[in-house]
């Protein structure tokens, strides 16, 4: 059984690259994955990805939502192949040779993750976007049409809320990746922010996510470690029902 520690993964979503070293030296024992966005990569580059690698156990996740023409896609992810992360990601929005470009890109060297529908996008944003009206009463439609399509390509998974993971894991096949953003424990809620689709750890891991990204919660922590340990106890609490199940 996996660790319940290696589900987590803490996003890096700060401004400052001091401010960035210093969760990875906090937390390097005590999640999965760092994953780095645009905002960091931006001001800190390929070098934050080094210092993670060389920080401890915890991989990357390389989160810049690739979206371009196939050409640049394909040469965006021969670059990012050369870094040493272990996920990256690309959006399912588009067509599928931009996807196909993605994956011959990464030459097998990173798994690559297809952004279905972000979790801070509501029925009400899909419908304002001009999508068929059988798309946003019901989100997953959309999201297991464009997981098919990234895992008909060859990503290794894609990145969808903790309430569409079921039917991917029942449609798809188990071995087909989940990662799933806004986590919120149940002793974290009540707090605003930009995520509509939000599950608990314990939900998310029932319903099939592998790898759940949560960052406010231990961030807004007074004790991040001690916050991460939670998350893994509950984490721990879901596997062994399933185990019994």
């Amino acid at each position: 059984m996996r660790n319940p520690k290696d589900f987590i993964i803490f996003p890096l979503d700060v401004a400052a690259e001091d401010e960035a070293k210093r969760y990875v030296e906090l937390l390097a024992d005590h999640v999965g994955l760092f994953k780095v966005g645009l905002e960091l990569f931006i001001r800190s580059g390929p070098g934050i990805v080094r210092f993670i690698n060389s920080a401890g156990s915890a991989g990357v996740f390389l989160d810049l939502k690739l979206h371009d023409i196939p050409a640049t896609v394909f040469r965006a992810m021969e670059g990012i192949a050369d870094l040493g992360v272990y996920f990256a990601t690309v959006h399912c929005g588009e067509t599928q040779k931009m996807l196909e470009a993605a994956v011959s890109g990464s030459r097998g060297e990173v798994r690559l993750l297809g952004v279905t529908v972000l979790t801070s996008v509501s029925a009400k944003d899909v419908e304002a976007a001009g999508y068929r009206s059988e798309y946003y009463p019901d989100l997953s439609g959309l999201v297991l049409k464009r997981a098919r399509m990234a895992q008909k390509v060859g990503c290794a998974g894609v990145v969808c809320s903790g309430l569409e993971a079921m039917e991917i894991k029942k449609q798809i096949g188990a071995d087909f990746i989940t990662v799933t953003p806004g986590i919120r424990p149940s002793w974290a809620a009540g707090k605003k922010d930009d995520q509509q689709r939000v599950t608990t750890p314990a939900q998310a891991v029932n319903n099939g996510s592998d790898y759940l990204v949560i960052g406010r919660p231990l961030r807004d922590a007074a004790d991040p470690r001690e916050a991460a340990g939670r998350v893994a106890d509950e984490i721990e609490g879901a596997l062994g029902m399933k185990n019994v199940e």
